[in-house]
């Protein structure tokens, strides 16, 4: 399947290509530069199809879990205090260039509330994008009361970040929370004081697939 966040980058590249293969064969040669115009938007293509692909997958983990909500590498576990929250975990996942870019919700939750905060465009590997770069924030409140939040994180490539939450409504774990364009990160914010985290540094999650850590209560 492809994310339909990719249409308004695929179709215009296939329109393209459509019209350069019709000149092409107008013209009739093979070594005009509508063919090497022709190859790169291929090129171009065949990345787009790849980067937008929308795997669809079945939650197997106990209801009490929370799943990933992205695709990527674990790149960060760090104590925090966070303005929100207090005394905190977070839980950094790096997508690059060829992971899956959609991102889920991880457990059943209310959306508390929803932030879009503008800044800099930091390698998203860089801890400091965390907090320097473009970013949108969701907080949740899961059905036993517990209260987390979820950070989408533009990097360097990454300038549109897509973000589905509804401040007031009930989301279901597995619901789509959003899409970022290109490299980003996503972080994962817990209280210290009731979360098991299973997961490490280095590890290589799936959404949706991949259990993050749950609440002890």
């Amino acid at each position: 399947m492809i994310a339909s966040e990719g249409k308004i980058i695929i179709f215009p590249l296939s329109a393209l290509l459509l019209l350069g293969i019709i000149i092409n064969q107008i013209l009739d040669d093979t070594i005009t530069l509508i063919n090497y115009f022709n190859i790169l938007i291929s090129v171009l293509l065949a990345f787009s199809l790849w980067f937008f692909r929308d795997p669809r997958r079945e939650i197997k983990a106990e209801k009490s879990k929370m799943i990933s909500p992205a695709d990527g590498k674990i790149i960060e576990i760090e104590k925090i205090s966070d303005p929100e929250l207090g005394e905190s975990q977070k839980i950094s996942i790096f997508l690059s260039v060829f992971n899956v870019h959609s991102q889920y919700v991880p457990t059943d939750a209310k959306v508390l509330n929803k932030s879009y905060i503008p800044g800099k465009y930091i390698m998203a590997f860089n801890h400091k994008a965390s907090d320097k770069n473009e970013r949108a924030e969701v907080m949740f409140d899961n059905s036993n009361g517990n209260q987390y939040k979820v950070k989408q994180i533009a990097g360097f490539i990454a300038r549109r970040i897509l973000n589905y939450m509804v401040p007031e409504s009930h989301v279901k774990r597995g619901d789509r929370l959003g899409f970022i364009r290109f490299g980003s990160r996503v972080d994962i914010i817990v209280p210290t004081k009731n979360f098991i985290v299973c997961v490490k540094k280095g590890d290589k999650v799936r959404s949706k697939i991949s259990v993050i850590g749950n609440f002890i209560k």
